[in-house]
């Protein structure tokens, strides 16, 4: 219990501060990138800070609460993470904090933000089946792995697998690792909202939120950037002390291709991410998922 109150505590208090470098860090190098200087790697928390020192202004008295709730659930969501809980739930959660962030939007009842809201939902119609799936993957990896542990959704099992988890699950790895592109909202899925100014509808979701609203919606991208990268350095973690190291290395590379997408892309329509999203998800995540059912069931026949 205790060792869990530490987990949760450190998770709150760094895992903004790791995030708001991760984000210096995409701003610098996109800056390098285009040929430009770019901000200082510490012009994200200058921005927040600069946020929550000017007046709070809200079209309606839910949207702070709304707000609020959405960054709880995602905090929530990336403790439970930590502590090894249950990955179901922590993909749940962050469906969960997703949906307030669409009501805190609509909340406004503007142009701007409906259409930015729309977009909202179509991406979370295109991100959750495969957070769902891969939930799934981890729970049949995990059975077939050599863990003296039956089948499990629980974090804390799956790293102490035998093997890391990505041997059985390269297709859901390549698929997570795609609609991570739309949860970091990057090109060519920055639909509905964006950290450029290249969007076309203003600011999309975020237009009517402003101050330190705007600053709580920032420290929440935060802090679920951190704890997505987190998982996919689930499927390369295991019981052996150095895949920790492999998979510290294999999110800077996740995280640099995302930026080089991000630099790189156009932004498509949202019919088209539609498409290819759900065609990268059954592709990957399907044929990945029919041959680890298969292979679970021969192992079951020659036992």
């Amino acid at each position: 219990m205790i060792r869990s109150m530490i987990i949760i505590i450190g998770f709150i208090v760094l895992a903004p501060f790791i995030g708001g470098l991760l984000e210096g860090i995409d701003r610098k190098i996109s800056a390098r990138m285009q040929r430009r200087v770019g901000p200082p790697i510490t012009q994200p928390f200058m921005d927040v800070a600069k946020l929550f020192n000017k007046e709070f202004l809200s079209v309606n008295k839910q949207q702070l609460f709304l707000l609020l709730a959405h960054l709880f659930f995602v905090v929530f969501a990336g403790s439970m993470f930590f502590i090894g809980s249950d990955l179901l739930m922590v993909f749940f959660s962050l469906s969960t904090a997703a949906m307030f962030m669409v009501m805190a939007a609509s909340s406004t009842h503007t142009p701007y933000t409906g259409v930015g809201t729309m977009r909202e939902l179509m991406q979370m119609m295109c991100c959750e089946p495969m957070e769902l799936l891969t939930a799934v993957g981890f729970y049949l990896a995990s059975g077939m792995a050599k863990t003296g542990i039956e089948k499990s959704f629980l974090v804390s099992d799956l790293i102490h697998s035998n093997v890391s988890a990505i041997m059985y699950l390269p297709g859901f790895f390549i698929g997570f690792v795609f609609i991570l592109t739309i949860k970091f909202r990057k090109s060519p899925f920055d639909l509905s909202t964006s950290h450029h100014a290249h969007q076309e509808v203003v600011k999309g979701i975020t237009a009517e939120f402003s101050g330190g609203a705007y600053a709580i919606t920032e420290i929440a991208e935060w802090y679920e950037e951190v704890m997505l990268l987190a998982v996919v350095g689930l499927f390369i973690v295991n019981s052996n002390p150095i895949s920790y190291l492999v998979a510290a290395l294999v999110v800077i590379f996740v995280y640099f291709l995302e930026i080089l997408i991000d630099n790189t892309s156009a932004r498509v329509k949202w019919d088209l991410m539609f498409k290819i999203t759900w065609g990268v998800i059954i592709v990957f995540g399907g044929i990945n998922l029919f041959l680890l059912e298969n292979v679970s069931s021969f192992m079951k026949f020659f036992q």
